[in-house]
């Protein structure tokens, strides 16, 4: 899993969810898909507190409508994300934006 930042003409965020549709028709399951960008991606980086969720450890979670596994497009799907311990909505965190 890359990253789309700084991309001409891509968008910051959905250009995540197209690479890893493009990973998975590689014949990679969605699960090492789902490690290729959360876990791999913090030992990448040896952020050893990041990537997993684990007493201890620093998390924002995404809460989900449908399980990722059995599609990668779910990820896109959020219904909650809880940031720094405070629960959101997807809404309330796109109208941060404006």
């Amino acid at each position: 899993m890359g990253t789309d930042a700084g991309n001409i003409g891509t968008l910051h965020g959905p250009g995540v969810f197209r690479e890893m549709e493009l990973i998975a028709t590689r014949r990679a399951h969605a699960a090492a898909v789902l490690r290729s960008a959360t876990v791999n991606g913090a030992a990448t980086m040896a952020l050893s507190d990041l990537g997993s969720v684990a007493a201890g450890k620093l998390a924002d979670l995404v809460v989900l409508d449908a399980d990722p596994l059995v599609d990668l497009a779910n990820l896109s799907h959020a219904s909650f994300v809880f940031r720094n311990g405070h629960e959101f909505t997807p809404a309330e965190l796109m109208s941060s934006l404006h």
